[in-house]
């Protein structure tokens, strides 16, 4: 039987969870975790925008 290689494993994908322990992650593993949360924080930034952008749209076409 041949071995796996480490390439054709599916890739771990990053979790990470608010007040998780973080001494036993590596440098590496903090980075992935740092820019896995700042796309994130787009993501959530660029809704917020576009229900901001509704609500303001909706104000005005209900103002009296």
């Amino acid at each position: 039987m041949a071995a796996i290689d480490e390439d054709d494993r599916p890739k771990k994908k990053f979790v990470h969870e608010i007040g998780q322990e973080l001494t036993l992650l590596s440098v590496g593993e903090l980075s992935g975790r740092i820019a896995l949360l700042k796309e994130e924080i787009a993501r959530l930034e660029a809704n917020m925008a576009g229900k901001q952008a509704s609500k303001s749209a909706a104000d005005q076409f209900f103002k009296k």
